[in-house]
């Protein structure tokens, strides 16, 4: 079996290093692309307060970056200023991590970015700008791949803008950003890890290094998640959950996603589930389908769910559809072995 693994992203991780941005900045005119809202408005002001202003913010953007609203994010990116800035922080979720990628692609007009998704046009790489991600949720692990989901509701399309370049810089990993999620996003965004996990497991594009972090993050998942929608304010777990979607991440980032991903994008298009929850509700099936088809998904399967690898697919099916708890939509799993 031949393998190669491959990922340029260097990582801070733990609480309180996000007082380490500014170092990361250093000298270099930054870009701020982030959320409109108060907890966000504090949080670009601490890191001003330390780096300096950024030279242009970007606050459009909102869940599942959308065509219609990067045409202005780019058009506000390339006219805000007459000196470019020299790296772009990202503070915010996964959707905050993509739209800052497009906006890294783009020179300054959304229309690069469409033709090359649209037209397959190359991407100029030597003016694609350096990434600084910092998540403030633990899902979609986008802080360590190179791709960002760019949708077009008017069109009901998706599309995926990859490019070597686009692996961020640095990806800066603080639970304590995470502590104020509310339930229901930390439910989807965990779920998406999950799903990222357990599709590099049976992607045929895994290998022994996408398959251990694959494994400890599916593990951890399972193991974490429960108790952190009982105890969302709990730091510890906040940490647990943060490290298994990195881990996913990283496992992701060389395999890309598979068959429940495909699923889902429909899902959200046309009923606007979030993502992590339309992602969820064929992982049970699709485990089934994959069980016996390679030795070493089996083998992986096992180190998550026990050796008993049928009893583990009809654990999957009882978990996707297993009694529903107040608030939960139907068909998400219900986490624990």
């Amino acid at each position: 079996m031949n393998w190669a693994y491959w990922n340029p992203v260097k990582i801070r991780f733990g609480t309180g290093v996000l007082d380490e941005v500014a170092g990361l900045i250093g000298k270099r005119r930054w870009a701020l692309v982030t959320y409109d809202q108060p907890i966000f408005r504090e949080l670009s002001e601490r890191l001003a307060k330390a780096a300096g202003a950024p030279v242009v913010t970007i606050n459009n953007i909102e869940t599942n970056p959308d065509c219609a609203d990067l045409v202005e994010s780019c058009r506000q990116f390339g006219a805000a200023v007459t000196e470019p800035p020299e790296v772009i922080v990202a503070l915010g979720g996964g959707s905050m991590i993509d739209a800052a990628k497009v906006l890294a692609a783009s020179d300054g007009d959304f229309e690069t970015v469409r033709r090359h998704l649209v037209e397959k046009r190359p991407l100029d790489e030597g003016t694609i700008i350096p990434i600084i991600a910092v998540p403030t949720t633990a899902g979609t692990g986008s802080e360590v791949t190179s791709w960002a989901t760019v949708w077009d509701s008017v069109n009901g399309s998706k599309y995926s803008l990859a490019h070597p370049r686009l692996y961020p810089e640095t990806a800066v990993l603080d639970p304590a950003l995470t502590i104020g999620a509310p339930r229901g996003l930390t439910l989807a965004t965990g779920l998406d890890a999950l799903s990222h996990a357990l599709e590099s497991i049976w992607n045929v594009n895994g290998n022994p290094v996408s398959a251990n972090y694959a494994v400890e993050a599916a593990r951890e998942i399972i193991d974490t998640l429960p108790r952190l929608l009982e105890r969302p304010g709990d730091v510890e777990l906040r940490a647990r959950q943060m490290r298994a979607s990195l881990l996913a991440g990283l496992a992701f980032s060389n395999t890309k996603t598979a068959l429940a991903h495909n699923i889902s994008y429909d899902i959200t298009l046309k009923s606007g589930t979030i993502h992590g929850i339309a992602c969820s509700f064929s992982l049970p099936i699709v485990m089934r389908w994959a069980m016996g088809a390679q030795p070493q998904c089996d083998a992986a399967l096992r180190r998550v769910f026990g050796p008993d690898l049928e009893a583990g697919g009809r654990a999957a099916r009882r978990l996707s559809q297993g009694p529903r708890r107040r608030n939960r939509p139907r068909g998400v799993w219900r986490l624990g072995r």
